[in-house]
């Protein structure tokens, strides 16, 4: 028993001098003991460089502090995929990107190839060719006529022409002012009261497409008169002659329940038209009153053969004379200023832009002048926010620029009004 005694003290004593740094460790331990529950701290390395305090105090809390943490830790290395880093696996397992997507209260695309379905043989094809370039990607219809033969020189998207009959937005104020001006409601330099200093007159009120001045003609024209003068000007009926598909629009015989009638003339409500009506109207307005019957030829040898149709004559010339000056400030700094091109070269239009059920409207009705020679263009435009009248103002003004780089107008003689037959058409 005592020889062991001395066997186990003599251990004691060399074993520390031949192991020195586990012994030490063994120390350390045994002054540090680890809290209950916790893993026991790692034995530092041998140290070949001094370590900053900055970090070794960063190697300290990116160690774990628990045995807990430490088995989580493990449990996601084991559960991750080989290779990948510790970000990935401290991150979780990636989510799918959403995107947001935008929300648009309008079911109509803004961009469509609008030359679909198109039978162009009996249409000028300087004149189409522009119509086409002019309206580029947008969903809409280009419509180009002769005002003083009610000739189709170009359709573009001819079924939307036809057949696609719509609210005509601010477009309208042209009848409730000639309706006004007939009706002795308003004089040219009448200005009506918008608010306790602000009055304008018809020209500002046009050019500017003021709503407020529109709403009080129509409440004081009342619903049979505006009737009478939008029928006069061919809303509610056909504009074409054998055209096909035509739809006559509409236009309600009384007067609508919870639509005012300043509604009607200031934005259109309860009147649905198409850019085949639209045209003939501004031609009648162009021409000084004549009312032709709108034809598309089917060929070229058809086209020979067009001789002008009067629908009507609608005898207020006189009015007309003081509704240009607002259609031609419209262009000139108005609402449809994007029209314009050449200062030498006036153009008289009207904007409008409002929503028909599900889609955006933007309308330009227009007609040029140079040297008495006419070309009617009407542009409609369907879609969503980027659809409104200055931007169907600015296509109908590449058509008048690019007609009239070509000189086009200039070649053209003016048709003889001797031809012409009135009557009405079957």
């Amino acid at each position: 028993m005592s020889r062991l005694l001395c066997l186990a003290f003599l251990a004691a004593l060399i074993v520390p001098a031949l192991f020195p740094h586990s012994a030490a460790s063994a120390a350390t331990r045994k002054k540090k003991a680890a809290p209950r529950g916790a893993a026991p701290a790692a034995a530092p390395e041998p140290a070949v460089k001094k370590t900053s305090a900055a970090a070794s105090a960063r190697s300290r809390a990116a160690a774990p502090r628990s045995s807990a943490g430490a088995a989580r830790q493990a449990q996601a290395r084991k559960a991750a995929p080989s290779g990948a880093s510790l970000r990935d696996q401290a991150s979780g397992p990636a989510r799918p990107r959403l995107r947001r997507r935008a929300y648009s209260p309008w079911s109509t695309p803004t961009y469509a190839d609008s030359t679909l379905g198109d039978v162009a043989d009996g249409e000028d094809p300087v004149v189409r060719r522009a119509a086409v370039e002019a309206l580029g990607p947008y969903n809409g219809s280009v419509v180009v006529a002769d005002p003083f033969t009610g000739r189709i020189l170009a359709m573009v998207n001819q079924k939307l022409a036809r057949s696609g009959a719509y609210q005509p937005c601010s477009t309208i104020k042209l009848v409730a002012a000639v309706a006004g001006l007939e009706e002795g409601i308003i004089d040219r330099e009448t200005r009506l009261r918008l608010t306790r200093r602000e009055s304008i007159d018809l020209t500002e009120a046009l050019a500017r497409s003021n709503n407020k001045f529109f709403f009080d003609i129509g409440e004081k024209l009342g619903f049979d008169r505006i009737y009478h003068y939008a029928r006069l000007f061919g809303l509610g009926e056909k504009a074409g002659l054998d055209i096909e598909g035509e739809s006559p629009g509409m236009l309600p015989e009384w007067k609508p329940k919870e639509v005012p009638c300043g509604m009607m003339t200031s934005f259109g409500e309860a009147i649905s038209i198409t850019p085949l009506q639209l045209t003939a109207m501004v031609s009648a307005i162009a021409n000084g009153g004549s009312l032709y019957w709108l034809q598309h030829p089917r060929s070229q040898e058809e086209a020979g053969r067009i001789v002008p149709r009067l629908k009507r004559r609608i005898e207020l010339a006189a009015r007309f004379e003081e509704v240009l000056p607002g259609m031609m400030a419209a262009v000139d700094w108005g609402t449809g200023r994007r029209a314009a091109f050449d200062p030498s070269t006036p153009i008289f239009g009207k904007t409008g832009t409002c929503t028909d059920a599900r889609t955006h409207l933007g309308w330009f009705a227009s007609f040029n002048d140079v040297h008495g020679r006419k070309l009617v263009v009407t542009v409609l435009l369907t879609g969503g926010a980027p659809v409104n009248g200055p931007v169907a103002a600015g296509i109908a003004g590449q058509v008048y620029k690019a007609l009239a780089e070509q000189q086009y107008l200039a070649q053209r003689q003016p048709y003889s009004p001797a031809a012409l037959i009135s009557g009405n058409a079957p």
